[in-house]
């Protein structure tokens, strides 16, 4: 059995609920968590300089001897989760995946709305996840740059 803890990355606190649901269905496991608290929010900022950030917080979690990485940062995954796979040699998982098959299989009138931060909107990669499961789902997307924040902050 491999031991090794699982690493877990967001930009903020968000990733905490991410981070509460592995805990959850993977009770034995040990978690390293890193919350970039230093440079939140993401979303607004350039691909490559999500990249980079991204690909360093990877780096530290794989100096922590990490077995798998969950980016629970839904903008580092959009537009970071591709590359990431691409140039590491272990697992890394993304959350988009996971909350547009939610979203696909919940919705009641074939019409789902998303709010998230600037470059998680620009990047469509909800978009694109529903379409796969369901392409006669509505999507209305809205970026709401005020949203982490607010949420940051302990306002709402």
């Amino acid at each position: 059995m491999n031991n090794r803890p699982i690493g877990v990355f967001d930009s903020g606190l968000g990733g905490l609920t991410v981070l509460k649901e592995i805990m959850k269905i993977t009770p034995s496991e040990n978690i390293v968590y890193f919350g970039d608290t230093a440079r939140v929010p993401y979303g607004p900022r350039s691909k490559e300089t999500i990249m980079k950030y991204t690909f360093q917080a990877i780096d530290f979690l794989i100096s922590k001897n990490v077995k798998a990485i969950v980016i629970a940062c839904n903008t580092a995954t959009a537009r970071a989760l591709k590359e990431a796979n691409d140039k590491y040699d272990l697992p890394i998982i993304g959350v988009i995946e996971a909350g547009a098959r939610t979203a696909a299989y919940t919705t009641n009138n074939k019409i789902v709305g998303i709010i998230g931060t600037d470059g998680t909107i620009r990047s469509k990669a909800y978009n694109i996840e529903i379409a796969k499961i369901d392409p006669d789902i509505k999507i209305i997307d809205k970026a709401c740059p005020l949203f982490v924040p607010i949420v940051e902050e302990g306002w709402a």
